[in-house]
């Protein structure tokens, strides 16, 4: 597997933590109070008991955040912590969400930023009420901005540089980024980090992804529109694998690949039907985000030193998928 790093010293303090951790012990617009009454058998810390909120844009249906999910449900087992989780693509509804977390006095919030203009004054009014903020999974360059404690995630441009060259290594000419959501900072910087880096010809292309079938249309005209496209590039897993079908429906010879991983993706690579996949560990994220706010509650710690910590990217090929089939079996990958 294949990990980009730009931060050496972040990238080890992932690892010391996801130690530690396991040394220790082991959506859709609605809150949920989700929580395990054990971390994996092992006993649950002895600090008093935490509320911490996680508010994200994902879309309803979409598996990358049940990972998430997971992973944060882990740290709040272990951690003696009330996990709240509400999500909402809408980024005026996302930010009623935070606020709603506010007004139930949590003792921190993860908060991803997707469309971080919409968020800013919101997370002003988190951190002036005394609750401690992070971010994750988008947002790197807003958060520190915004007065976020830490940002766990990938650099987002770095993942696309990525996927540009193994796009070369597979010999592609004519490829195109597929985007499922309008205005998402982190989906755009992707494509421009790919097109950077990828030697042939790439175009975006705007897909809805709240509408698979909408979605899988989109990709199989422009499939059949231009016959030269060689690559098809997704954005998440639930859209490689419609894209997988767009490329039969349209007689195309185009290769899928992706960012991003779930259970059925992992078998889609390990059958060859996508090539690869620029994995940033969302259980990581949601793990890390939890504990962090964890840690600095209970003995003032902050994590990476203002520079965010980064879960990814690394190039998960077919090759690759057997070893990650167990880890997406039990859903952490």
């Amino acid at each position: 597997m294949r990990h980009l790093r730009r931060y050496p010293l972040l990238t080890a303090l992932v690892a010391v933590l996801l130690f530690a951790a396991a040394a220790c012990s082991s959506g859709g617009g609605k809150q949920e109070e989700t929580q395990t009454a054990t971390g994996g058998g092992g006993q649950v810390a002895s600090t008093p008991r935490l509320k911490i909120a996680m508010v994200t844009h994902a879309v309803a249906g979409d598996t990358f955040w049940d990972i998430i999910q997971k992973g944060a449900n882990a740290a709040a087992s272990k951690d003696n912590v009330q996990f709240l989780y509400s999500n909402d693509p809408d980024a005026a509804r996302q930010a009623q969400l935070v606020q709603t977390a506010i007004d139930q006095k949590v003792d921190g919030i993860a908060i991803t930023l997707a469309k971080p203009d919409a968020l800013k004054d919101v997370i002003g009014k988190a951190i002036a009420a005394g609750i401690p903020v992070v971010t994750l999974n988008a947002g790197e360059n807003e958060s520190p901005d915004y007065g976020a404690l830490a940002h766990f995630g990938q650099n987002e441009e770095v993942a696309g540089e990525a996927a540009g060259e193994q796009l070369n290594k597979l010999g592609a000419k004519n490829a195109i980024c597929v985007l499922q959501e309008q205005g998402h900072v982190g989906l755009e910087a992707r494509c421009r980090g790919a097109a950077k880096t990828f030697s042939g010809k790439m175009e975006n292309l705007f897909a809805q992804g709240a509408n698979l079938p909408q979605f899988q249309s989109t990709i199989t005209s422009k499939l059949q529109a231009d016959k030269t496209i060689d690559a098809v590039l997704t954005l998440g897993a639930p859209f490689a694998l419609a894209a997988v079908t767009s490329v039969k429906d349209a007689g195309s010879s185009a290769k899928v690949s992706t960012f991003d991983m779930n259970k059925d993706l992992v078998g889609a690579l390990a059958e060859g039907q996508v090539q690869f996949a620029v994995d940033q560990q969302p259980y990581v994220q949601g793990y890390l985000s939890v504990d962090s706010l964890w840690l600095y509650k209970t003995n003032g710690n902050v994590l990476g030193g203002g520079r965010p910590v980064f879960t990814g990217p690394a190039i998960v090929t077919t090759e690759m998928a057997k070893t990650i089939e167990p880890f997406a079996d039990r859903g952490t990958r």
